[in-house]
């Protein structure tokens, strides 16, 4: 087969996968992120093997990174995130800490590595953000105090997962992988040499920034105008991808940073500015068919012969993502002294994996240092949680009710 049938091949099977998928969830009352994941199960080379290239697929779903990054750089607000901040910093620092924890214990317990039980426990910390918006939508609470808590707190956990993409191959060596263009064993890995090379992987940070800053923030901006004065919507989403894929491409090509930070830089400077708002608002089509086709692509790495195999070890990985980071979460918004409502809305918030996790994960496999066990154990955990998450929003609203009910009867008496 050619490449370019292969391309076309590999495109019309995921797209007609994440349909039969989507329809399938919607009749299901689940969320169509979990149609997508189980769309590409089913054409996946551990199921059917209908998938004409399984390595294309990973390019493209590399592209659907690149948006989704862009897309969160666009959504970010400094002035959300600064009204909830002495809620949201803290809390996600520490929930995500505390879920990291529980599940590098899982993988210390399975005897994984070190730096396996790492990637495998920040995978488990942080929660989807695609998922909490439409939860939150569906419920009409998304511009509620809760609603703006649980979105701060999900910017403060994708700003620290995106520090951790960039700062991970640094220490893959020291945590028992492999770092990009070496191949010293994690027995020779010597302090220094790790401290030199986070060291200048934070310097080309830097002046990554700078050069957004300075020089292509301005560039950008006239450039979206220009596209504006044309007046065509079409050429607007056609800019708008370059720009994410772009800037993506010159980060890893001329600042050795990942595709990942590129594209979040790129959303991030045309944020905050009427130009940035235009673009959030056509970007959505765009997006929307990159997006599905990064969760259809990310669904044909599940081995699903893990449901059979290794059920313990997946009740155990649910637990953590759905009990375990509600609790932490539920807590620490009591211990800063806001009501029980909004803590629940915050535990069923976190109550899901998604996106980033994935990201995390594949990178982990990519450094050698997460065993393709954990990446079925984490897409496994993401389709249950994500599947359930309706469910826990419906029996919070319950409870809210229930605890709103006392104080309603006390005030007739």
């Amino acid at each position: 087969m050619s490449h370019e049938s292969s391309l076309i091949a590999t495109l019309a099977l995921s797209l007609m996968a994440a349909l039969i998928g989507a329809l399938a969830a919607a009749r299901l009352r689940c969320p169509s992120l979990v149609g997508y994941l189980l769309g590409g199960v089913l054409i996946g080379p551990f199921t059917s093997r209908l998938v004409a290239d399984p390595h294309l697929a990973q390019e493209i779903a590399e592209v659907g990174v690149i948006q989704l990054m862009f897309g969160v750089g666009l959504h970010f607000s400094i002035r959300d995130l600064l009204m909830v901040r002495t809620l949201a910093v803290p809390g996600a620092v520490l929930q995500m800490a505390v879920a990291t924890c529980l599940g590098a214990a899982l993988a210390f317990w399975w005897g994984w590595s070190l730096g396996g039980g790492l990637v495998f426990g920040l995978a488990l910390s942080v929660a989807s953000t695609v998922v909490l918006l439409r939860a939150l939508q569906t419920h009409g609470t998304l511009s509620s105090e809760a609603g703006r808590i649980a979105v701060g707190w999900l910017i403060v956990e994708d700003l620290i997962t995106v520090l951790i993409l960039v700062l991970l191959p640094a220490f893959a060596g020291v945590l028992g992988g492999r770092a990009p263009g070496h191949s010293l064993a994690p027995s020779s890995a010597h302090m220094g040499i790790v401290l030199v090379t986070v060291g200048m992987t934070l310097a080309k940070v830097a002046a990554f920034a700078i050069v957004m800053l300075l020089a292509v923030k301005p560039i950008l901006r006239w450039v979206l105008k220009r596209v504006q004065q044309v007046g065509s919507d079409e050429l607007l989403v056609a800019a708008l991808g370059a720009i994410a894929l772009g800037v993506a491409y010159c980060a890893v090509k001329l600042f050795g940073v990942s595709f990942a930070l590129g594209a979040f830089a790129a959303g991030l400077v045309l944020n905050e500015s009427d130009l940035g708002k235009a673009a959030t608002k056509h970007l959505h089509t765009l997006q929307s068919a990159l997006v599905v086709l990064f969760f259809t692509a990310v669904g044909m790495l599940f081995d699903p012969r893990i449901l059979v195999q290794e059920p313990i070890r997946l009740l155990a990985v649910v637990a953590v993502i759905v009990i375990g980071k509600s609790i932490v979460a539920f807590v620490l918004v009591l211990v800063f002294r806001r009501p029980v409502r909004i803590a629940l809305t915050i535990a069923a918030s976190l109550a899901q994996i998604g996106e980033f996790s994935f990201i995390l994960a594949g990178l982990g496999i990519s450094l050698r240092l997460l065993p393709a066990e954990g990446l079925n154990l984490i897409v496994a955990g993401a389709l249950i949680s994500i599947a359930i998450n309706p469910l826990i929003f419906g029996l919070v609203r319950t409870l809210e009710r229930r605890t709103r009910a006392p104080v309603a009867e006390g005030y007739a008496a």
